[in-house]
């Protein structure tokens, strides 16, 4: 009996990693598709034999939509053609069994006045692009938004940007100012018209780089921040780290977020209310903790990956767990489970030597963390003496429709209790 490989985002389809007719193990890794900040890696559900494929690189696919079918040994189909485009008499794609409801159909991109647009393009506003086409463009240095699609549904092909006449393309006096990303439900500000001539570039906005600004825009939009900060004495806490860390190989040694996300964790098991989302008309309390951690990527972006249960599992496995995603995360090879559940975050810019900020909240959670740099200050001692301390400042920002300022303030205390004694975090 077939078993069907499900999309776990939305994004699009890279490449598939097995050919239809070839043996897969139990969690090998079989396709990669491209989401809003990395490249997914989309696992077999189970051992057998790759039997079907139902979409193709370049093809934009839905959360819970089946790409394809496992069936048993000796129960494959046909090998899908090589070729970007299927042929004529290729069969039918299978049924698309898609989770949640599905947006419009795909548009088009009008970057000329009065012109027919030259690239089609997906809801979310991105071109419909072979992996081919892309870095085939990207290494011409030609605009995949002039180039003409000749490919099922406008997508364009290895041949369109093969025959691309760049004096074909518009002008940039006639370009108008890119939509919005999203629709927040609020009015958007005028369209402003693009500067013009050899003192500026114009550089199209990355899927990455559009998430963000749809999320961010969503958040200071709809959530009503409130923000609260303490000063905190981290000398335990580098006391400790020091002393855990001490004949550990690298790979294994913890750091000072580390032990951040942990605090951040077992502190949210006593405000439970700061684990809870709002939906409108009702919340919804987690009962697990997930800590989303902000990673800060080497060609721009960020990313949050996700530690699973952070109070729960010991310090030392977090550690090496949070090390692992990290790469992933910088490789652009994350899993699904890395980047989803997240119920809490923790935003650390303490090695950029930022003595404290204000972080955006990530919807649908009530709250996150910001993290500032351990600097050496001047400190008034118990005796009434003057010495130097190492502290640390973090501002909480709390969704005010979830939680109160006296609330976000508790949280704060405790939380600098926690990594004042944070020998209490091993037990």
């Amino acid at each position: 009996m077939a078993s069907q490989i499900t999309a776990s985002m939305d994004g699009t389809l890279l490449n598939w990693l097995k050919n239809v007719g070839d043996n897969v193990n139990k969690g090998e890794v079989i396709a990669e598709v491209e989401a809003d900040k990395a490249t997914v890696e989309i696992e077999a559900p189970e051992a057998g034999v790759l039997s079907a494929v139902s979409v193709q690189p370049g093809d934009e696919i839905k959360t819970g939509q089946a790409i394809g079918s496992i069936g048993e040994g000796g129960a494959a189909a046909a090998p899908a053609p090589a070729k970007e485009e299927a042929p004529a008499n290729a069969p039918a794609k299978q049924p698309v069994v898609v989770a949640a409801t599905p947006g419009a159909p795909a548009g088009t991109a009008a970057r000329t006045n009065g012109a027919p647009p030259a690239a089609s393009t997906t809801e979310d506003g991105r071109i419909k692009a072979s992996p081919i086409a892309r870095k085939m463009a990207e290494e011409k240095g030609v605009d995949l938004a002039q180039v003409h699609g000749s490919g099922p549904g406008g997508r364009i092909v290895k041949e369109d940007v093969e025959g691309f006449t760049p004096s074909a393309a518009p002008t940039p006096a006639t370009t108008a100012a890119p939509a919005p990303a999203a629709s927040t439900g609020l009015s958007a500000p005028a369209a402003r018209k693009l500067p013009e001539g050899p003192d500026v570039e114009y550089i199209d906005l990355t899927t990455m780089r559009k998430r963000i600004a749809a999320v961010t825009v969503e958040s200071k939009q709809w959530i009503p921040h409130f923000y609260v900060t303490s000063e905190i004495d981290v000398e335990p806490l580098l006391a400790l780290r020091k002393q855990i860390n001490e004949g550990l190989p690298e790979e294994s040694k913890v750091s000072v977020n580390d032990m951040v996300v942990k605090a951040t964790a077992l502190t949210l098991r006593q405000f439970p209310n700061l684990n809870t989302h709002y939906y409108g008309d009702r919340f919804v309390r987690h009962k697990r903790i997930n800590i989303g951690i902000a990673v800060a990527l080497s060609n721009g972006g960020l990313i949050n990956v996700v530690a699973q249960d952070a109070d729960k599992v010991t310090l030392s496995t977090m550690a090496a767990q949070n090390k692992a995603m990290f790469a992933r995360a910088r490789e652009g090879k994350i899993k699904p489970e890395d980047i989803t559940g997240a119920t809490f975050t923790v935003s650390n810019l303490g090695p950029y030597n930022v003595e404290h900020f204000s972080a955006i909240i990530n919807p649908p959670e009530a709250g996150i963390l910001a993290i500032g740099t351990a600097m050496k200050v001047p400190v008034v001692k118990a005796d009434g003496t003057l010495g130097v301390g190492n502290r640390m400042k973090v501002t909480i920002s709390v969704d005010h429709r979830v939680s109160d300022g006296a609330e976000g303030a508790q949280y704060l205390q405790a939380f600098k209790t926690l990594l004042e004694n944070p020998m209490r975090m091993l037990v």
